[in-house]
């Protein structure tokens, strides 16, 4: 009976590690390598966080239709990635009530354009939208 125990308590313990491991992969962002916009930030998927540059530091200004073509980003908690500083991830309330997550108090975003990780098709777009960087 001893044995059966102490092996149930081991596989718990490697559960929980696992567990534990998985949620961290899960609110990690992540950095990938384009040529012509260099290393930029991504979700734990690999789906590319944009920046836009009539936001405010700590406050977005993309509401409404603006928010169905570009989906906020936000994890409560960001792994940051090497190089990066964990700090450097914050969260906001929007004035619609809604949280997303910032990096040095630039909101970050998603395009609805991007279907697949690796893809970067808001890069640039009205000179106002652009891939996160480090």
């Amino acid at each position: 009976m001893r044995k059966g125990s102490v092996a149930y308590a081991m596989c718990a313990v490697l559960l929980l590690a696992l567990a534990g491991a998985a949620w961290a992969a899960h609110h990690e962002v992540k950095l990938s390598e384009k040529a012509g916009i260099g290393q930029y930030f991504t979700d734990a998927k690999g789906m590319t966080l944009y920046i836009f540059k009539k936001d405010s530091p700590n406050k977005s200004v993309c509401a409404g239709p603006c928010v169905v073509k570009w989906p906020l980003y936000h994890q409560e908690k960001v792994a940051a990635p090497d190089g990066s500083n964990a700090a450097d991830f914050g969260t906001i309330t929007r004035e619609d009530g809604k949280r997303q997550t910032t990096y040095k108090g630039a909101p970050l975003y998603y395009f609805e354009g991007d279907k697949a990780p690796g893809d970067v098709m808001g890069q640039g777009m009205g000179n106002v939208w652009f891939a996160a960087k480090p």
